[in-house]
């Protein structure tokens, strides 16, 4: 392997290039509790890649923007078309699916599990709404390859 080659590795590990990686879960519906049923598969693109395991992160998101009007504290100044933008996160769930392991050169693997949905509030939308998302993610050195976040309804 030449010193290019070399580079071309070190840059897909540290950008998460090293890895293609995708997330299958359930279309409908969900409920607070309710356990789903995932599948990541994994990829790697070229080099070999040392992990410490599979996850998939379950997010959800309270945000929004609200009209109105204020006075600032200081000056005194009133404006009536004031707005707030709001930004909370409400679930941050990082679940282990598979445990470290070598994904070998070019080599595919599929993992699958059965995850319960933390508790939380659940979807709503309107001028704040509060939005759940999803991904696969392999854990690598530098930054970890994954399938990105994916929105789902949860009742």
């Amino acid at each position: 392997m030449g010193f290019l080659d070399k580079m071309k590795g070190a840059v897909s590990a540290v950008t998460g290039g090293g890895a293609d990686v995708s997330i299958e879960y359930p279309m409908q519906s969900m409920k607070i509790g309710d356990n789903m049923h995932v599948k990541v598969t994994v990829m790697s693109t070229g080099g070999e890649i040392k992990t410490n395991g599979v996850y998939v992160d379950v997010h959800a998101k309270e945000h929004g923007q609200i009209s109105g009007s204020s006075t600032c504290e200081s000056c005194g100044h009133h404006d009536s078309n004031a707005r707030v933008k709001l930004s909370k996160t409400t679930v941050d769930q990082s679940i282990p699916i598979a445990p470290a392991f070598v994904l070998q050169p070019n080599e595919r693997k599929e993992f699958e599990a059965d995850i319960q949905l933390p508790h939380g509030q659940g979807t709503y939308k309107g001028a704040v709404h509060h939005e759940w998302q999803i991904r696969g993610r392999l854990e690598a050195f530098g930054n970890d390859p994954d399938s990105g976040f994916k929105t789902f309804e949860v009742k």
